[in-house]
């Protein structure tokens, strides 16, 4: 991946993670936390549509996939780290 690359998928998974955090509220771990958990669950979740065969595409389909994998994250962090 070419650096302008990653730096668009760090950006967008940092504004997934804070989009993530305002649409699954209860589950937030502050702003630097939601960026972080968005980084990775852009990452994520672009990792796993490629393994099942879907690419996306554009600026948008990037958007879609980083905010789908960051509250998919965020949810499954929370499930872990969420008091009883």
């Amino acid at each position: 991946m070419e650096s302008a690359g990653l730096i668009a998928w760090l950006f967008i998974g940092g504004i997934a993670g804070w989009l993530a955090g305002k649409i699954y509220k209860g589950f937030g771990f502050g702003l630097i936390g939601n960026i972080i958990i968005g980084i990775i669950g852009s990452v994520f979740g672009g990792f796993v549509l490629s393994l099942v065969g879907f690419q996306s595409t554009g600026m948008i389909g990037s958007i879609i996939t980083a905010v789908i994998g960051a509250i998919l994250l965020l949810y499954i962090v929370g499930l872990f780290t969420r008091n009883k």
